[in-house]
């Protein structure tokens, strides 16, 4: 607990003991653990309890295994509560029963309703890994990086009953590298996701804060990913197929079938790569060139792409080389 002076923007008056928030984190995925233990460490937020997905059957024993989130909880002796929606009345009136001052939400995958909404003394807060109001929806990282944006962030939100509509207090931006993937974006905004909703509490804590309404008339929406989106079409730029193929990684991933010497045909997963500075020669886009600087060479409708792996389907990630020397008897 620590003491300010002075008057606050909401008129708070000086001397005020300034208690560490009532926090009930909600929150599924590895993003969404990430930011968790990062307010566990904010002394300004005391966590009292966890809601998260429950357990779903994964693997080939379809044994339940618990969200990240969840693990993260259990380490931290948390209290972790899983309802399936909150259409039960009793749901909503255990969650009510914490009496929290604010909801944290990363990520939790439920569409929470008013009723759940409304129970927070100050605000439910919403951890949204894009600027609004672009890219509200499911997949706003893959989404930006496969349009070809070059930054994307963390907008803190007000949840309110419409999809990542609600007004923004906190917002901060992160550059998205030309190599860059949406693994290792999606690793750098839970940082920074951490990073704003510490800050955003802070601001409660003081009474220091406003709310900006978003501009609905720029607003874009980010569809849920669909595995068929990996689906590679080399006769497209290679800029474009670079863009695809990064914000597919690591999932669902980024193929295409490929007919080897012998009339074969083989799925291959394709790895990020780069666009190589040389002309496509004349062949059709999708022509397996073999290995070109250490990379193996795939011409697209404009260009060469060179990619630092593939995967053929039901086998071991592969390098170039390895590649060529197997697949294409072309070894040096």
């Amino acid at each position: 607990m620590e003491s300010v002076t002075g008057t606050s923007a909401n008129g708070r008056p000086a001397d005020v003991e300034i208690k560490p928030l009532r926090t009930v984190f909600m929150g599924t995925p590895d993003f969404a653990a990430e930011i968790l233990r990062l307010l566990l460490e904010f002394q300004g937020a005391e966590v009292t309890a966890v809601y998260t997905q429950p357990d779903r059957p994964c693997g080939r024993g379809r044994q339940c295994k618990p969200s990240p989130v969840k693990a993260v909880a259990l380490e931290h002796g948390l209290d972790v509560y899983q309802p399936l929606n909150f259409k039960d009345q009793a749901d909503i009136d255990a969650l009510a029963a914490l009496k929290p001052d604010v909801l944290v939400v990363a990520a939790y995958g439920l569409i929470l309703p008013q009723a759940v909404l409304d129970i927070p003394v100050l605000h439910p807060l919403n951890v949204h890994a894009s600027l609004l109001p672009r890219y509200r929806g499911a997949a706003p990282i893959q989404r930006a990086i496969e349009a070809g944006d070059v930054v994307t962030g963390i907008s803190i939100m007000k949840m309110e009953a419409g999809l990542d509509t609600g007004p923004v207090m906190v917002q901060r931006a992160l550059r998205i590298g030309h190599n860059d993937h949406a693994g290792t974006i999606h690793d750098e905004l839970a940082k920074l996701g951490g990073i704003c909703i510490r800050e955003a509490l802070a601001r409660l804590q003081t009474g220091g804060y406003t709310f900006n309404a978003q501009d609905d008339s720029i607003a874009t929406y980010a569809k849920k990913l669909e595995k068929s989106e990996g689906e590679i079409d080399w006769n497209r730029p290679a800029q474009d197929i670079h863009n695809q193929i990064r914000a597919m990684y690591p999932w669902p991933g980024a193929s295409f079938d490929w007919e080897n010497g012998e009339g074969k045909v083989i799925r291959l997963g394709v790895a990020p790569g780069e666009v190589s500075g040389e002309s496509a020669p004349k062949v059709a886009p999708g022509t397996v060139l073999g290995e070109m600087d250490g990379k193996l060479a795939i011409t697209t409708a404009d260009a060469i792409y060179l990619t630092p792996e593939v995967k053929p389907q039901g086998k071991k990630a592969m390098d170039a080389t390895a590649f060529a020397c197997g697949y294409m008897k072309a070894c040096k």
